[in-house]
């Protein structure tokens, strides 16, 4: 069954009004404001897990180091670590890697952002030791 309007006017399309679409419009853009702030946090997280698998990978390098040589080493390049390019460097890690310490009895190293995220003006900074245990010493 078909419905058509009976005194519909000649030339006339049947629309919505401008009235209804604004106030779709404020609808829509009020939920967007309201998931919008919660999403920032999901973004921070996201980008620290890349510092957390680093770090991950960078103990699994020097525990193989240690099981060879009975020592953990101060230098990325003796674990065959090879960083990711940053992303000031036209690359696409946000992290820079470096081993603060090391000696025969262990190993602390960090991965330090290289960008700001939430503009505050501290970079996010984690740490893992040769236990395998991940710590954020600075939240972003």
């Amino acid at each position: 069954m078909i419905f058509t309007r009976r005194n519909k006017k000649k030339g006339f399309v049947d629309a919505f009004s401008l009235a209804e679409i604004l106030i779709v419009l404020a609808i829509m853009g009020i939920l967007i404001m309201l998931v919008v702030p919660n999403q920032a946090g999901v973004a921070s997280r996201t980008k620290a897990l890349e510092a957390q698998q680093e770090l991950k990978m960078v103990h699994n390098l020097e525990y193989a180091y240690f099981l060879q040589y009975s020592k953990y080493s101060s230098d990325l390049r003796e674990l065959n670590y090879i960083p990711h390019k940053l992303v000031t460097q036209n690359g696409t890690a946000l992290y820079e890697i470096s081993i603060m310490e090391a000696s025969p009895a262990g190993f602390k190293a960090r991965a330090q952002a290289v960008q700001d995220f939430n503009g505050d003006g501290q970079y996010n900074i984690w740490e893992i030791d040769q236990e395998g245990i991940l710590k954020e010493v600075q939240p972003d």
